[in-house]
């Protein structure tokens, strides 16, 4: 793999750090700015809302640029955000820079995907992402524990100062590393042309398929710390250790999907999604037992991430032509709207529903739908396929 991709990687890893870190530092930022710890927890609802809006905004805005340039401005704007973070002198000064922040989130890994693409013969394309997304996953493992500590031991703001400087080394190597391409201007692109990508079936079917895979994924992660210290048993002193497991799994998960995806994509696809519920309904009885519980804790970890370059590629394909960069950055949207769904249905099911256990279960529901949705997708391109020359006849 070209060093190019690293480059992609250590962006990816700042911008996972910055995502999730805010997680582990909820009781510092409330007692420091004097707000609850749920008005804290809003803070990580601002953030993927800002992903979500920003993603088509930003994506749009530099539809005229070359793409390392694009890269580049928003390691920038990921940059600024965080040093407004670490300045902010209020609870909503810190919410508007968390969001500013994330507005450079869904471009980086929708144009990041286009460009790791790019670098790569065709046969290793998922695997190109799956390199560029190891920094997420890679962050998870050791840069939010680390930024947690730090936030712990020296305040809250120490960690954006931390990351902020992680966003300048970024910009470094992305300018250094990544060649200089066309614009997509050059290529034919423009938002017009971005727009109409969004009238294909194809592509609004693959971003409803990322959504939903991500509700399940979600639904259970977000609640996975009272699951396993209420139904498994553990010492809440444990949860961390244990999560370092499903990080492992994030990394195993991301490179083997990657891989796979390379070799047959639509298998790999149909595989993962499918995989992912029986895996969600299987921690419904593994939370009884504390070894079963960990394991599975791993294999969420690893059938979720395994998901993840197969739907950036299924995305791709179905966007080819001038509006990928906009399709790539809204299935990062995607992405994140299937978190933030997947917190409230998990919350749901434990208020109103049939309660903590029964969420695993419940999200199992969600990828199966994604499998019904990347089904119904295949028949419809078969379907025109087979239309297709009985149209051209005389």
């Amino acid at each position: 793999m070209p060093l190019a991709l690293y480059a992609l990687t250590a962006g990816a890893f700042g911008i996972g750090v910055t995502e999730f870190v805010i997680m582990g530092l909820l009781i510092e930022v409330g007692a420091d700015l004097g707000v609850s710890i749920p008005a804290a927890g809003m803070l990580i609802s601002g953030y993927a809302l800002g992903v979500v809006v920003g993603a088509p905004l930003m994506t749009v805005a530099t539809a005229r640029w070359p793409r390392k340039t694009t890269l580049i401005v928003l390691m920038l704007v990921f940059t600024l955000g965080n040093l407004a973070c670490a300045l902010a002198p209020g609870y909503w000064p810190l919410m508007a820079a968390r969001v500013l922040t994330a507005f450079a989130h869904g471009t980086f890994f929708g144009v990041g995907s286009v460009v790791a693409t790019s670098l790569v013969p065709a046969d290793k394309r998922a695997s190109a992402i799956a390199v560029m997304f190891t920094g997420l996953t890679v962050a998870n493992i050791l840069g939010v524990p680390l930024g947690t500590w730090l936030g712990q031991a020296h305040g809250w703001r120490s960690t954006f100062w931390a990351v902020t400087a992680v966003g300048l080394v970024a910009v470094a190597v992305i300018a250094l590393f990544v060649p200089r391409g066309t614009a997509r201007a050059e290529e034919g692109g423009n938002w017009r042309s971005d727009l109409a990508v969004l009238s294909r079936p194809q592509v609004l079917l693959g971003l409803s398929t990322t959504v939903l895979s991500w509700v399940g994924v979600f639904a259970a992660f977000t609640y996975i710390a009272p699951m396993l210290t209420e139904i498994a048993g553990f010492p809440a002193a444990a949860v961390s250790p244990i999560l370092l497991v499903f990080g492992a799994g994030l990394v195993a998960g991301n490179l083997v999907g990657g891989r796979l995806a390379d070799r047959r994509l639509v298998p790999t696809l149909l595989g993962s999604l499918g995989m992912l519920a029986v895996v969600l309904a299987g921690m419904t009885v593994a939370m009884h037992d504390r070894v079963a519980a960990v394991v599975f804790v791993g294999l969420l970890g690893a059938a979720g991430f395994a998901t993840v370059p197969p739907l950036q590629i299924w995305v791709l394909e179905k966007a080819a032509g001038a509006g990928q960069a906009l399709a790539s950055s809204l299935n990062i949207a995607a992405f994140n709207l299937g978190n933030a769904a997947g917190a409230l249905l998990g919350g749901l099911v434990i208020d109103h529903g049939p309660g903590l256990g029964a969420v695993p279960l419940i999200a199992a529901v969600a990828p199966l739908l994604s499998l019904a949705l990347a089904s119904l997708t295949l028949r419809l391109e078969r379907g025109s396929v087979v239309a297709a020359p009985a149209v051209s006849c005389p």
